[in-house]
């Protein structure tokens, strides 16, 4: 699979998983860039100031589900809103600890999530989701 060029938006509130998170995902060497933000209202707050640069948006977004303030559900929410061109382009997978059985199936559920991970990310569990979805990705 060739590598591709393209931004991946990591979402979650706990620095360490991102620390983690992030490095797993530039050892998969699918992303050129990896934009970190600390809550849902950061991510969200990123994709709209960057609308009208589709160069800057992500092609895929990681997204925990227990933040406060925002959890990734209430994100999801608003995320649905943006223009179908944007998200027929990113895809969107969440990444979570969770154990709630609830969590887990209406993450599931969602029609704008293709998968739902366990922390913490492996690089072959990437990859496979990554090569599953490659049309989607366009890698």
């Amino acid at each position: 699979m060739p590598n591709r060029t393209g931004k991946v938006l990591l979402i979650d509130d706990n620095d360490i998983d991102l620390k983690i998170n992030s490095k797993v995902i530039k050892l998969s060497d699918f992303f050129d860039e990896i934009i970190l933000c600390q809550s849902g209202e950061e991510g969200i707050e990123y994709i709209n100031k960057n609308l009208d640069h589709p160069e800057l948006l992500p092609d895929f977004i990681l997204l925990d589900i227990q933040m406060p303030e925002m959890d990734g559900f209430e994100f999801l929410e608003i995320y649905k809103h943006f223009p179908k061109t944007f998200l027929d382009r990113c895809k969107l997978a969440i990444l979570s600890s969770t154990l709630d059985f609830g969590d887990i199936k209406k993450a599931e559920a969602n029609p704008l999530v293709i998968k739902l991970l366990k922390k913490p990310l492996y690089p072959n569990e990437l990859k496979e989701l990554l090569s599953r979805n490659s049309s989607l990705l366009g890698i």
